[in-house]
């Protein structure tokens, strides 16, 4: 179903995911978790959003999906606005969020049912994507196991199939390989590559791994403080750098890191 490109896309298509100023802020204002993020995703693109943690990158995935409204500004996805068609544009995008739950009491083939009948998937269509994800991920023996039995790689490749049950044009993984060993990772990146290449999809993905990121990405965005510092290919951001590499340009677009600070737990002084 899926296949593999290795080559990264160089064109650009038609704007699919447009924000205007779009911010998220807490505590009367006082934290800013997204703030004026200005940010065009385009068609068959594989975008990476970068940032230390609690930079904003997972709060602007749930507002991308409607799971938060906006304190201010708006988005576009695939010309719904996030505000006014939110149910829209849940169904034309897929979300594997970084800690999402599952029902322990259901077997896997019930967990897809469950998600499939939530987006009204029904009948041999349902049944049909059911069974090529289980053979996909390697969970056809494993369909009528409870989920409380499964490990975390199974857990978290069950998730992706029930991300992608209803054929979704927009993906977004929010660290997508967590909890994987090294064959199940690889079988990831690879599907991920086959959706974008071969599928015609637009994918976003947040990981704190760079050579995934490297490895997959048309163009990444770095997002610290809530804003958006940077955006392009790989080659633009450790151009913009200065740097020579990815994980170095982007230690020093999002402040570099103290020594004397790592150091400090030291000091008996």
């Amino acid at each position: 179903m899926y296949k593999e490109k290795n080559e990264k896309k160089t064109h650009r298509g038609q704007i699919l995911i447009k924000t205007d100023g779009l911010s998220k802020h807490y505590g009367k204002g006082k934290i800013k978790a997204v703030d004026n993020l200005n940010l065009d995703i385009y068609e068959n693109e594989t975008f990476g959003l970068l940032g230390p943690n609690g930079a904003g990158k997972t709060t602007t995935i749930r507002l991308l999906n409607c799971i938060l409204k906006p304190t201010r500004g708006t988005a576009d996805v695939n010309g719904y606005n996030i505000s006014e068609d939110a149910n829209k544009v849940k169904a034309i995008t897929g979300l594997l969020a970084e800690s999402p739950g599952v029902y322990d009491k259901l077997s896997a083939y019930e967990f897809l049912e469950f998600i499939g009948a939530l987006y009204k998937i029904k009948g041999k269509i349902l049944k049909d994507r059911i069974n090529e994800l289980l053979k996909l991920f390697g969970l056809v023996d494993r369909k009528d196991y409870l989920l409380e039995g499964f490990s975390t790689g199974m857990r978290q490749k069950l998730l992706i199939a029930s991300t992608l049950i209803h054929d979704p044009s927009i993906i977004f993984f929010d660290e997508p390989t967590a909890g994987l060993d090294p064959k199940a990772s690889l079988m990831v990146r690879d599907l991920i590559k086959g959706l974008s290449n071969e599928n015609g999809k637009t994918i976003v993905i947040c990981s704190h791994i760079l050579p995934i990121v490297e490895e997959l990405c048309d163009r990444i965005g770095i997002i610290n403080n809530g804003e958006l510092i940077a955006v392009g290919t790989i080659k633009e951001i450790i151009d913009i750098a200065g740097m020579k590499t990815l994980e170095e340009a982007f230690i020093a677009l999002t402040g570099g890191i103290d020594k004397k600070e790592l150091l400090a737990w030291r000091d008996t002084t």
